[in-house]
């Protein structure tokens, strides 16, 4: 296959149900590629700092917490040359799902949540650094804050978060939330966590400085996905069961804005210049114009669009 003739900044999307990852055009909001991840499923996807490659955890056949088969790969792809490029063997089933780059770009996490920690990676050699405990399980999603000196995961199924002070190696609190909560986001000033309830339709806004639940915020139905908006003034949340995107105001903490989507809402991200968030809702991903809170486009991916990533 010849490389991709590529545009300067790429949006990739992770489809689940096709075990492809889809390679998209935001100027035209067209699919280039669709690239295929060794046909196991990759709920997730991060690309490296400087754009060129992607990393795509395969997961296994399972949703988080249910039977299935338990993934123990993680797929390095060529986002031009169209292709798996590397594989790094984890030699056992970890469920690997979340990867992120810490904010230097000098170190690689995934979440291994079988293990009940988050794998260090170096970035260059996929070699393992080290291991961060998160001392529960279904260790589902994680952020880090933007100093690079905390994490803190969202454990599914116990239904609490993990706050792990990296340079320590050590989980400094959990944070219970609800019966069973899921994804997690962070605020540009790192001063609140987002979390949404999954059995009550309400988001747990988490004080960083006390790690305790500051409040709650009541939704229009279950929260999913967050993402806060570049000027730091809202913060993106997806309505899962509504086909909804709300959008609360972070001063006032009132929804001010819902939105309806193309299908079941997932994941958000916000684009680095802040002029558009893309939302993926299955079978295609939302665009939401973030100034007049319109959304213009919808774009086609494959089945099951779920994790998102910025290529640039």
């Amino acid at each position: 296959m010849l490389p991709l003739a590529l545009p300067a900044q790429r949006l990739l999307v992770a489809n689940q149900k096709d075990h492809t990852l889809s390679v998209v055009d935001p100027a035209t909001n067209k699919q280039i590629t669709a690239i295929d991840v060794q046909g196991i499923t990759g709920h997730e996807v991060i690309a490296s700092p400087d754009g060129k490659t992607a990393i795509v955890p395969l997961y296994g056949s399972s949703g988080v917490g249910k039977p299935g088969t338990d993934g123990s790969t993680i797929d390095v792809i060529d986002i031009a040359g169209g292709k798996v490029v590397h594989v790094i063997d984890l030699k056992h089933g970890v469920r690997p799902h979340m990867p992120l780059y810490d904010p230097s770009g000098r170190t690689l996490y995934v979440s291994t949540e079988l293990d009940k920690v988050v794998t260090a990676f170096d970035p260059k050699t996929f070699n393992v650094l080290y291991t961060l405990p998160t001392g529960q399980e279904q260790s589902h999603m994680y952020i880090i804050s933007h100093s690079g000196k905390r994490m803190y995961t969202a454990n599914v199924g116990p239904g609490n978060v993990s706050v792990i002070d990296i340079p320590t190696k050590k989980v400094v609190a959990t944070i219970p939330i609800s019966a069973e909560t899921q994804r997690i986001s962070i605020s540009n000033d790192d001063k609140w966590v987002f979390t949404s309830d999954q059995k009550k339709p309400q988001l747990a806004v988490i004080d960083t400085a006390t790690n305790t639940v500051k409040q709650w915020v009541p939704l229009d139905g279950l929260g999913y996905g967050t993402a806060p908006t570049k000027d730091g003034k809202y913060l993106i949340v997806t309505l899962r069961d509504k086909n909804k995107v709300a959008v609360l105001d972070l001063k006032s903490w009132t929804v001010v804005k819902t939105l309806d989507m193309p299908g079941s809402p997932q994941e958000v991200l916000v684009r680095p210049d802040g002029k558009m968030a893309y939302v993926s809702c299955q079978k295609k991903v939302a665009v939401i114009d973030t100034a007049n809170w319109t959304v213009p486009a919808a774009i086609d991916a494959g089945n099951g669009a779920d994790g998102l990533a910025w290529a640039k």
